[in-house]
């Protein structure tokens, strides 16, 4: 599909957050600096999840002076209402704010500074499609690239072999070029071990749902309903090919009970890491990171990375945003770009994962040879690095990640812990998809 249609056909009235209506004025922030290029003493840095940044941090203040503060909330469903709420009073957003893929439609760019002015044409930089999503309709650069979350399977080696089962990454992509194998090699698990091979059916739908893409939650308009309907059996999600392949592989994982039906983020997922609760989990490339932390020292070099089944798929991605409201602009886009550029996503790269979009990164030797000693010396870099611009954009609306973590997951773990029927689940989650979605 085309983004750069797609992006100048998004409702650009949009205010400058969904809960505000439309056409609504972009909440008033703090007064101009009378020195938009005075130098701070320190730069606040919001974040998710772990976006590799505690050594650029400390480079960038060696360098110029400046002390970077990276203020991160665990979690994507907790970060999006406070940025929401930093956003519409104008008060308490750093001085760069990360923007998630599920998320970055959902806020008016009139929220954030043109970065153009500090940074210049980078434009051809990165990954064509990724960098096009950061440009507002009027041509305006409000985002930069940070990363894309190309597939794979992370893997425990000590608990496949005591499985029986290959345990060398090249032999054990070999198990599962299919779905289909994936399952079989999950019974196999379950037979031989009587524990669960995957931690959720919510992890392999995230990533079952984006290696069919499409129209998910949304039309290309960001409407909820297709032909003007209104019922659930208009609802796009009710008639996605991707909604409905994800469902059905969640259906063939329940009936082969390969899970182990901890919800994804829960502290018993965490803990599940270390205990081998479960053996493998759907890993895009960011995730090698909270693999580590949740997993710990002691399961040091037990891990390791094998190829997604079905071939390729993208889940996850940011870009970094300098809201109108920061006191230094011209720094704030200094340190964005600096964070952005390929020395900053090499770097955060081989500390937490984050799988880098700029070009030069990606064709650097020391991306290209990187291996992570975490991940049994996995060449991470050339496992996720061979699919990435081969990634195919998927399009999504403005509340996709509320659908995905407040309609889908919750649905569908109830239909994984046996409390309702596929047919129920199912119709939870189109009656969820409307109050999760509108905007």
């Amino acid at each position: 599909m085309s983004v750069t249609k797609h992006r100048l056909s998004r409702v650009a009235a949009v205010a400058c957050v969904s809960t505000v209506a439309l056409g609504a004025a972009v909440a008033c922030g703090s007064d101009e600096p009378t020195d938009p290029g005075a130098k701070p003493e320190v730069l606040v840095v919001d974040t998710f999840g772990d976006f590799g940044y505690r050594a650029l941090a400390q480079q960038f203040e060696q360098e110029h002076g400046v002390r970077v503060e990276i203020r991160n909330v665990a979690q994507l469903g907790d970060y999006t209402p406070q940025l929401v709420r930093y956003l519409a009073t104008g008060q308490g957003a750093g001085d760069i704010v990360a923007l998630e893929e599920g998320i970055i439609t959902r806020f008016n760019p009139a929220n954030f500074i043109d970065l153009r002015p500090y940074v210049g044409n980078i434009d051809n930089e990165y990954i064509e499609w990724k960098f096009k999503l950061g440009i507002a309709p009027n041509g305006k650069l409000f985002g930069l690239p940070t990363d894309v979350g190309s597939l794979g399977v992370c893997y425990r080696i000590d608990l496949f072999e005591e499985a029986g089962l290959p345990t060398d990454r090249d032999e054990v992509s070999a198990l599962w070029p299919t779905w289909e194998d994936f399952i079989e090699v999950g019974k196999q698990y379950r037979e031989a071990t009587g524990r669960a091979l995957l931690d959720s059916v919510t992890t392999a739908m995230s990533a079952r749902i984006v290696q069919t893409g499409g129209e998910i939650y949304y039309t290309e308009d960001y409407q909820l309903y297709k032909g003007g309907g209104t019922e659930a059996e208009d609802l796009v999600a009710a008639q996605s090919q991707a909604v409905k392949d994800a469902w059905d592989l969640a259906e063939a994982m329940v009936e082969a009970d390969i899970t182990a039906k901890v919800a994804t983020w829960s502290s018993e997922w965490s803990e599940g890491f270390k205990t081998g609760t479960f053996a493998a989990t759907l890993c895009p490339s960011w995730m090698t990171g909270i693999v580590e932390a949740n997993s710990g020292e002691e399961n040091a070099g037990k891990w390791d990375i094998a190829a997604v089944p079905g071939g390729g798929g993208n889940w996850g991605g940011s870009w970094l945003a300098v809201p109108v409201t920061t006191k230094y602009p011209e720094w704030a886009a200094r340190l964005a770009r600096f964070l952005t550029d390929a020395h900053g996503q090499i770097e955060a790269f081989k500390e937490a994962g984050p799988l880098p979009t700029n070009l030069e990164a990606l064709a650097n030797a020391d991306f290209q040879n990187y291996t992570n000693p975490y991940f049994n010396n996995a060449p991470t870099g050339r496992i996720f690095g061979e699919t990435v611009q081969k990634i195919d954009p998927v399009v999504y609306g403005p509340r996709h990640a509320d659908i995905r973590e407040r309609a889908m997951e919750p649905a569908a773990r109830l239909f994984e812990q046996g409390q309702m029927t596929r047919e129920e689940a199912f119709k939870q989650f189109l009656r969820d998809v409307p109050l999760q979605g509108s905007y």
